[in-house]
């Protein structure tokens, strides 16, 4: 746990005098830890670090804004920007060094637990925390129910202290996982071989020594342990070269003695804070850990012949180069944590801009349409079972496209009134330029193409609106979405509500499905989606339904992104088919003769790119439009201009809305309507096609 934070001024040497350092005292770690910037910080990128435990603070009486810390036979040097900061952190750091005077660390005859056993029992933990919640919920509704006043005040007490008792789970499991990032840090720079150019602040001790000791105590054969919850010496590091000053000021510093407070990029010599300069083998690492990094480094971005940068070419760019970024900023997410209850709805809360995805939630949506072939070909089936059987496997492989990541990222949350639309060529199908579709959600498409446009109609709740339609096969969907975040422990869980309605026009069918729940989990370390909770697909016509049920992995084994579906006839309570695999891979079929058979299989079928309209040419409310400054800054991992983008764009959303409420206007939608429960296209295809010129069904 940080006990403070904030910036200081450390002596480096003689040619670089005094230099801004973001510092962290860990007071459980009993640790001093310092970074080139904040936002170093923030990523987990450690430049060095003083081990308090046996240290000794000095001071000068002459000056009041410096101070010095002696350990490990080293002496450090450290400047405040006046005598009440120095004081603050003189206290801070002489509490640290008094609760760390006799702690103890393993007792090196037994073996030290493991990484693994670590996860183990997190997992444990976190199982048996959402069982307290489970259990929480059903004392809640039996309480609802009671008549009897004083078995309800009994049962209140037992609430209030099973309350009691998670917020303290929750906490603890929370700061057992950020003690273990403190120890193994993801960008850690003292426990891998990659690590040699590390040194120390004095000649007394090389960065070899450093490496050395973290890999003795990881235990033999490179056995993962957690005994190293501080590096066994202090020291400092200069891997990079390229830094800002670490305060976040604006002013312009100066390079005297005694610097003003701001930013200044500047390139750092080759030579390690402390010492002269580096030893041969240092700088070959160095060497070798840049060449790492431009091997590992994203393409740069596109740019235009005028030399503009190409919006749409950063929306088109779905490499995951940015893989790193969740798994860097280790400390932001724990204290996002460490600030909400279990249970917690996450609507309002603000997440940090580098686990956003570079794309709206809007056009998220559009990824169920992935393989426009298999759904539009729905009405291709004259058999009512055969159709419901198309319409289960276009809905069972309609989930992997929209989960490109590895590592779970959330979409920019649409602003009110934002549209985004769409359109998809259907493989096999002959286009026809002429025939276009003007009076449909997208009038420059035709009618052998598939249409998508979506519309945010609400802000709380935050709803989303969305249809899509083929002309010519006389086949759309409509469907409404609006998503409720909960803090779970170790997990966020978001809770999708509403439905989707697929018309099949020739039929007079309408197929009502719901939608699956997701959860980011390990959202400590690095995150990852699982969809989970049962679906239902029902044709009130003909009668025919299925039951889908996403799976989340087991506690202990067990694999991840199951899913198993069962399909039924009218009146029938056994299956004629069961349809088993994972959503984002194979699946199999098996029917109720016995015969099996692969059923989809969506890493063996092409996904049919979706084609938007150049941003230029995209009217202000359209998605990509509004977030491209967004996108911008997370391509080019330039996170203040993506979150000042951002910031920009949720600002003016709050002024418009308390303007509307100072004049007391309602927001009024431009594509869908509210109809009962339900969110309807105000121009579906079914008002638009009379049953008098059906078109002929191309084959």
């Amino acid at each position: 746990m940080a006990a403070m934070e904030g910036s200081l001024s450390k002596w480096t040497n003689v040619m670089k005098g005094w230099q801004y350092r973001w510092f962290v005292l860990d007071d459980n770690a009993g640790l001093l830890s310092y970074y080139i910037t904040r936002e170093k910080m923030m990523r987990g990128v450690r430049r060095g670090c003083v081990r308090l435990r046996g240290a000794v603070i000095g001071i000068d009486d002459e000056d009041d804004s410096t101070f010095t810390i002696t350990v490990d036979g080293k002496t450090f040097h450290f400047q405040a920007r006046g005598a009440e900061e120095r004081e603050k952190w003189i206290r801070a750091l002489e509490d640290t060094i008094l609760r760390h005077a006799h702690r103890m660390r393993w007792d090196p005859s037994k073996p030290p637990p493991t990484v693994h056993e670590f996860d183990k029992k997190l997992v444990e933990a976190d199982a048996y925390l959402q069982i307290l919640i489970d259990q929480i919920k059903a004392l809640e509704v039996k309480m609802d129910n009671m008549t009897d006043i004083i078995e309800k005040a009994r049962c209140e007490v037992i609430h209030n202290h099973a309350n009691d008792m998670l917020e303290s789970i929750k906490h603890s499991i929370v700061m057992l996982q950020i003690a273990k990032n403190t120890a193994h840090p993801v960008n850690g720079i003292y426990h891998t071989p990659d690590n040699s150019s590390m040194s120390m602040d004095s000649s007394q001790a090389s960065s070899k020594d450093v490496q050395q000791q973290g890999l003795n105590a990881a235990g033999s054969g490179h056995r993962a342990s957690m005994t190293l919850i501080v590096p066994a010496t202090s020291y400092s590091s200069s891997e990079e070269e390229d830094f800002y000053d670490a305060n976040e000021y604006n002013e312009t510093p100066s390079s005297s003695a005694s610097p003003t407070i701001g930013l200044r990029p500047f390139v750092e010599p080759q030579s390690v804070e402390g010492s002269p300069e580096s030893s041969a083998g240092q700088g070959q690492a160095s060497v070798d850990a840049a060449k790492r990094r431009v091997s590992s480094a994203p393409a740069p971005p596109r740019v235009k012949d005028d030399g503009t940068l190409d919006y749409d070419a950063l929306y088109e760019d779905e490499s995951d180069h940015d893989l790193g970024g969740i798994e860097n900023q280790g400390s932001v997410v724990s204290h996002l944590i460490s600030q909400v209850k279990i249970g917690m709805d996450l609507t309002k809360v603000v997440l940090p801009t580098f686990i956003l995805e570079r794309r709206s939630l809007l056009e998220m949506y559009a990824d169920y349409f992935a393989h426009p072939d298999i759904f539009i070909s729905i009405a291709d089936f004259s058999d009512p079972k055969d159709r419901m059987v198309q319409v289960v496997r276009w809905y069972m492989s309609a989930y992997h496209a929209g989960r490109k990541s590895t590592v779970a990222k959330k979409p920019y949350n649409p602003i009110i009134g934002e549209v985004f639309k769409c359109h998809w060529d259907i493989p096999d199908l002959t286009e026809d330029s002429s025939s276009l579709v003007t009076d449909g959600p997208v009038p420059w498409c035709t009618k052998n193409q598939l249409t998508f446009v979506a519309e945010q109609v609400s802000h709380h709740p935050p709803i989303s609106a969305f249809y899509a339609e083929h002309y010519n096969k006389r086949i759309s969907f409509c469907a409404y979405v609006w998503t409720k975040s909960k803090f779970l422990g170790l997990s966020v869980g978001v809770h999708n509500i509403g439905q989707g309605c697929i018309s099949v026009l020739d039929y007079d069918e309408e197929y009502i499905v719901t939608f699956p729940n997701g959860y980011g989990r390990s959202i400590l370390t690095i995150p990852w989606i699982e969809l989970g909770g049962s679906v239902t697909i029902t044709c009130a016509k003909t009668g025919y339904s299925a039951n889908v049920e996403f799976l989340t992995k087991p506690f202990y084994g067990g694999k991840k992104n199951r899913i198993s579906t069962e399909v039924f006839q009218p009146n029938d309570r056994k299956p004629f088919l069961t349809v088993t695999g994972e959503w984002n891979g194979a699946m199999e079929a098996k029917w109720a003769d016995g015969r099996t058979e692969m059923f989809v299989d969506v890493n063996k079928i092409d996904v049919v790119k979706k084609i938007v309209r150049p941003i230029a040419d995209q009217a202000e409310n359209e998605s990509r439009r509004l977030w491209k400054e967004v996108t911008a800054g997370l391509r080019l991992k330039d996170i203040e201009r993506a979150t000042d983008a951002k910031f920009a764009l949720e600002q003016k959303q709050r002024d418009e809305a308390k303007d509307r409420k100072e004049r007391g206007l309602k927001w009024e939608t431009k594509l869908f309507q509210e109809a009962g429960e339900n969110w309807v296209y105000t121009n579906p295809l079914v008002l638009r096609i009379s049953p008098k010129n059906k078109p002929n069904n191309p084959h």
